[in-house]
């Protein structure tokens, strides 16, 4: 791979009579991102798509290439990219549909409103992984057709289709109204009675572990029945019975289900396995009762999971942020929090709880300001990247916590260049800190050059506009790929420098 001249390929700042000599030389890799450029034209697309076949597909689903620059008898895959994108003929899909590659009929399959007498050719494909791709994408009509399908595997990605009738889902969750299956991949292909033995190292084996027939298809109707539980369509009478289940699997499926009964959530509440616990313990559907339950399970990842409830009360919420490290995010329930809840968990004694709203990047300045002078590193790290802090309350929280808080100081928006270069020099190194320089847009040339010296950040600074031209040129030769490519797409690379680049590699 040309790492110079991937990273040109990507330059927003290369002219189009260069892109149009990058194309001549072009390979897979360059072309790949070529094909990206949001200034690419219709006739280089053209030029680049006749030098890399490979490319064509890439330009099709870009916009780059319509119907009238493809044949698909010679390029069927970048007819297939535009019937995907609904910019093909519809004459292609009755064409592509009796093709010889099952791999194309399977893509053919998925491709968003085909005509009726391609529909009908995909539905009775010899290939059973035609006809479960169709199933998996098609329309009401079709996927009732389908849910009587003989093979399993069929019905199975019926399930998963969103447009499947409730009634049908119905069908398939409880065995009750279709005829019996026939063939699933397990009999297909095995003697049974199979079971997969989860350590089984035959090259010509495929099968998922613990996949098993016994002629009932037992694992391929399991995995039907847990799609079509996950299927939000599926009707609430036809799944609560699971609740009771004997499998693992399917009630986990049932528990993340939103609308739940409060009977089923409260025997899932105290279902014995942990993960059943944790999914429901995500479940809006769960009523106060449970969650405060919940917030005492055993189970710490049933904790974990109900701290992202976006149901959770306040002071569940602030309890379980300081028995568990929930990370940097932005929490549904308090990016949900009205504005007397913002101040109230503002003003809380709890650090954790202060720590918690202090993700929110919508704070009134007056309590964003506060929250920066909070005497807990562990809450100012949290409000030090939010946009609206002067250089002096970034300064003091610098001062106060060091390299705790440097990398959520040098991610501010508005971290000043003075800032940053502070930063950038900041004893001892402040690594995380150097990478968030490297890429800020205020970053100075004397800040970008001190990011040069850390093997992380090296690269992101190596791609930034305020970098001296000097030096981009001689990062072109760095030892490093990344550096290399981030250099050659860095917009401030001389224009004499990008021409050079070519000629060298034509000759």
């Amino acid at each position: 791979m040309n790492h110079v001249l991937c990273g040109l390929a990507a330059n927003v700042s290369l002219p189009s009579e260069l892109v149009d000599r990058l194309i001549t030389v072009a390979d897979p890799d360059i072309a790949a991102v070529l094909a990206d450029r949001a200034d690419l034209s219709h006739a280089q697309a053209l030029a680049l798509a006749s030098r890399v076949e490979e490319s064509a597909v890439r330009l099709a689903y870009a916009g780059r290439l319509t119907a009238a620059d493809v044949d698909p008898v010679a390029q069927p895959d970048v007819a297939l990219a535009l019937l995907d994108e609904r910019a093909g003929r519809p004459q292609w899909a009755r064409l592509l549909a009796t093709g010889p590659v099952v791999e194309r009929r399977e893509k053919l399959a998925a491709c968003p409103g085909l005509p009726r007498d391609a529909v009908e050719m995909l539905a009775a494909d010899s290939d059973v992984r035609v006809v479960a791709e169709l199933a998996l994408w098609t329309t009401p009509d079709v996927a009732t057709r389908l849910a009587g399908h003989p093979h399993a595997e069929v019905r199975r990605a019926v399930a998963a289709n969103e447009a499947t009738p409730p009634a049908v889902l119905a069908a398939l969750l409880t065995g009750q109204g279709l005829p019996p299956a026939r063939w699933c991949l397990v009999c297909g292909r095995e003697q049974t009675p199979f079971v997969r033995d989860p350590q089984c190292s035959r090259a010509d084996c495929d099968l998922l572990p613990g996949a098993c027939c016994d002629g009932s298809h037992e694992s391929t109707v399991r995995e039907t029945q847990r799609t079509a539980l996950g299927n939000p369509a599926a009707p609430g009478e036809a799944v609560v019975s699971f609740a009771d289940h004997s499998s693992p699997l399917l009630r986990r499926a049932l528990a993340a289900r939103p609308g739940l009964p409060s009977q089923v959530c409260g025997r899932l509440a105290v279902d014995p396995h942990p993960a059943v616990r944790a999914d429901l313990a995500e479940n809006p559907s769960i009523d106060d009762a449970l969650i405060h339950a919940l917030a005492t399970d055993p189970d710490d990842d049933v904790r974990r999971r109900l701290a992202h409830n976006p149901r959770v009360p306040l002071d569940v919420l602030a309890h379980l942020a300081g028995a568990f490290r929930l990370g940097a995010t932005l929490l549904p329930r308090i990016a949900a929090a009205s504005p007397d809840e913002v101040e109230e968990l503002a003003q809380s004694p709890n650090p954790a709880a202060r720590m918690l709203v202090a993700q929110r990047r919508d704070l009134p300045p007056v309590i964003r300001d506060a929250l920066a002078t909070d005497p807990d590193a562990k809450v100012v790290k949290s409000i030090a990247p939010h946009p609206g802090l002067s250089e002096a309350r970034l300064r003091a929280m610098l001062d106060r916590h060091g390299v705790q808080v440097a990398a959520k100081v040098a991610a501010n928006p508005d971290a000043t260049p003075a800032v940053l270069e502070d930063l950038a020099r900041h004893k001892p190194p402040a690594q995380k800190a150097l990478r968030e320089v490297a890429r800020h847009r205020h970053a100075t040339a004397s800040a970008l050059l001190a990011c040069l010296a850390d093997t992380k950040a090296r690269p992101i600074a190596a791609g930034h506009p305020a970098l001296p031209p000097p030096v981009i040129a001689e990062l072109l030769t760095d030892a490093a790929w990344r550096v290399v490519e981030a250099a050659a797409a860095n917009p401030s690379l001389p224009l004499a420098v990008m021409s050079e680049l070519l000629p060298q590699l034509q000759l």
